[in-house]
């Protein structure tokens, strides 16, 4: 298991064609825009360390029986299903935003299963290779991001129908060592600080699209692989030196573009090549683990709730009804989110692989909870913390030996409150719903694992309602 540390350094060793603002990034682990996003990944490294979370930040491999950081383990029962509710809340508290790591991990956790799967119908050896993969990853303690979405063009057609055959990763060449894709993967949270890319088709395909249900394992720096760094609400302040105007003073999260232009995938690391047929099965496992990991966003509400109650605090608000009632509904709300993600692993299940799955619907219901309050607790921050956490003056302004003394004086709540602590939380609960900590609270909340109607379509289809109306007949004495 790698320290806090030796996973910063090895960031070093790994070197994607990275691009922001038009220029090529050489030395991204000291870049003032990225560093702060890979301080969120060293945390999952950081916990592991710690003594008092081994039971949730660690486990034993189930192929070597080795200790490993929990982040490469597969499910083997229900209690790794629920510490892994519990770990994802404990660091989305302790980092404030998305800290990047379940993408890969849920990625994997699906491919245990369907690799065995398609190995089953169709005698190949995906299972193998995959576990040769994973043990590689365990071993050296790597970092995976999890590539699923496609850019899907014109989404009222399937993939092998677009006006440009590259909307969709694809196979564009057989050869005798390996395949060669083509296409891009949108969103991908945390890949320039990973060490491997696990590419994931993006839909259910049919035979006509099988060139498009291909999945792998490759090194993150493979050549032909291009990262274009997105943009996030006041990411420039970042380069202004100051800390202050940040309101997450120590992390951040991170998504790219990421090209695969003509990218070589070796034969074995090719986990699914044209088994359409799967590819279904593959997404909704996937992103069944993937809505339960929204555990998150109750650690980073965690961190919201604590800036308001303290700030009303500070201002002398905490003790009117009013407060303290819009505070509770921000911890109802929040508490149900991290409810269905325990309900979710609570009633998982074994697979025939051995590896333990959710249950799909309560993930369902967990995830488009996290659609909706989310959007109301930084609703309710906002209403407590009033104007000045978008009027406020720059921390340069405050600093200034002219200026700084007005500020200080008109923006200051009494004498026992530093007039700095009450313009550091205003920062904080800006970033967390309008700024920077945004994209990975309210957007991520949103579309993260999924649009909503994604979860609708979900929940319609696994919710069994013969079984209630025959419930409701029996109880109201209807014979047939």
């Amino acid at each position: 298991m790698k320290t806090r540390q030796q996973y910063i350094e090895s960031m070093r060793k790994v070197k994607p064609e990275l691009y922001m603002f038009g220029e090529k990034i050489t030395d991204r682990v000291d870049h003032p825009i990225v560093r702060p996003t890979m301080e969120a990944m060293a945390a999952t490294f950081e916990l592991a360390e710690k003594p008092e979370y081994q039971g949730l930040c660690t486990a034993t491999s189930h192929l070597t029986g080795k200790k490993i950081n929990r982040f490469t383990h597969i499910h083997h029962s229900i209690e790794d299903l629920v510490n892994k509710t519990k770990m994802t809340r404990l660091l989305g508290s302790y980092t404030a935003t998305c800290f990047q790591r379940c993408v890969g991990w849920d990625a994997m956790n699906a491919l245990s299963m369907v690799t065995y799967d398609i190995d089953q119908k169709y005698k190949t050896e995906y299972n193998k290779r995959f576990l040769k993969f994973l043990q590689m990853v365990q071993d050296e303690d790597m970092v995976c991001c999890g590539a699923m979405t496609d850019n899907k063009g014109d989404r009222s057609l399937r993939p092998g129908e677009q006006f440009d055959p590259d909307q969709y990763l694809h196979v564009v060449e057989e050869k005798s060592d390996g395949i060669v894709v083509r296409g891009v993967k949108l969103h991908q949270t945390g890949t320039v600080n990973s060490n491997q890319i696990i590419a994931m088709p993006t839909r259910a395909m049919r035979e006509e699209d099988k060139d498009y249900a291909v999945s792998f394992g490759i090194p993150s720096d493979t050549p032909g692989i291009l990262y274009i760094y997105g943009r996030q609400a006041s990411d420039t302040r970042k380069l202004e030196g100051g800390k202050m105007d940040l309101g997450n003073t120590m992390y951040g999260g991170q998504e790219c573009m990421v090209v695969f232009d003509n990218v070589f995938v070796p034969w074995e690391r090719v986990f699914m090549y044209k088994e359409w047929d799967f590819s279904g099965d593959l997404v909704e496992k996937f992103a069944s683990y993937h809505r339960q990991s929204y555990a998150c966003k109750s650690g980073v509400s965690d961190v919201l709730i604590g800036a308001v109650q303290l700030l009303s605090e500070y201002q002398g608000t905490a003790k009117a009804s009013i407060v303290k009632d819009k505070i509770t509904d921000m911890i109802q709300l929040n508490e149900t989110m991290y409810c269905g993600s325990l309900a979710c692993a609570h009633e998982g299940h074994e697979e025939p692989s051995g590896t333990y799955y959710v249950n799909t619907l309560l993930a369902n219901v967990s995830k488009i909870n996290v659609t909706q309050f989310p959007y109301t607790i930084a609703k309710l921050a906002q209403d407590l913390a009033g104007g000045l956490m978008v009027t406020m003056p720059s921390e340069k302004d405050f600093r200034d030996p002219k200026l700084g003394k007005y500020i200080d004086k008109y923006l200051k709540v009494s004498d026992a409150v530093p007039t700095e602590n009450r313009m550091r939380l205003l920062r904080l609960i800006e970033n967390l719903t309008l700024g920077l900590g945004a994209v990975g609270y309210l957007t991520e909340s949103m579309h993260g694992a999924g649009s909503p109607m994604a979860m609708k379509i979900m929940i319609s289809r696994l919710y069994n309602l013969d079984r209630v109306k025959k419930a409701a007949m029996r109880i109201s004495g209807i014979k047939s």
